[in-house]
């Protein structure tokens, strides 16, 4: 199997490169279950953020980040946008997404007491991994629906062209691979 070695603070990982179509593959990062990934990323990035009032994430990779970036930021709270809405949803707000790795469109969808919460906060977008933008984007379009103000987009790893871009932060860069022979 083919890998790519992926250094990130003082981690190193070796990441299967797994195709997504006929024409392009990724190194696989999967944030979940990696305990000291979560642990060594969460301070190296909160040193790069500017100061916010809330954390908000989409479910389900970013959480344990997430969860760790806003204890090392000493907030009592953060947001995750849900997948689906949930019974114990009131009047969510519910917008789509199709993001590179789940190749499907699927749904964002923010609790109405969250988005109360976040009304006129300063808001931190995080992910794992940033690639085409469209989780953030569709992250971005709730929390401004919520009536937030968006002063970052932040990830652990930037991948293709997005590490080109000057609107996210991100602590390393992580390429995509052509499947041409």
């Amino acid at each position: 199997m083919n890998t790519y070695t992926l250094e990130v603070g003082s981690l190193t990982r070796e990441l299967p490169i797994i195709p997504i179509s006929d024409s392009l593959s990724i190194a696989s990062f999967v944030l979940l279950g990696d305990t000291e990934m979560v642990c060594v990323t969460a301070p190296l990035l909160a040193e790069k953020l500017p100061a916010v009032d809330v954390l908000i994430t989409a479910e389900a990779k970013g959480i344990p980040f997430v969860h760790e970036l806003s204890k090392h930021l000493g907030m009592p709270r953060y947001i995750v946008a849900r997948k689906s809405v949930k019974a114990y949803m009131e009047d969510p707000l519910i917008t789509k997404v199709n993001s590179i790795t789940t190749q499907k469109e699927q749904f964002l969808c923010l609790d109405r007491l969250d988005a109360e919460f976040i009304k006129g906060k300063r808001v931190a977008l995080i992910d794992d991994v940033i690639s085409s933008g469209e989780s953030l984007r569709a992250l971005a379009e709730l929390v401004e629906s919520a009536g937030a103000n968006i002063v970052a987009q932040a990830a652990i790893l930037a991948e293709g062209d997005a590490a080109d871009r000057e609107d996210i932060l991100f602590l390393e860069k992580l390429p995509l691979f052509s499947n041409e022979k």
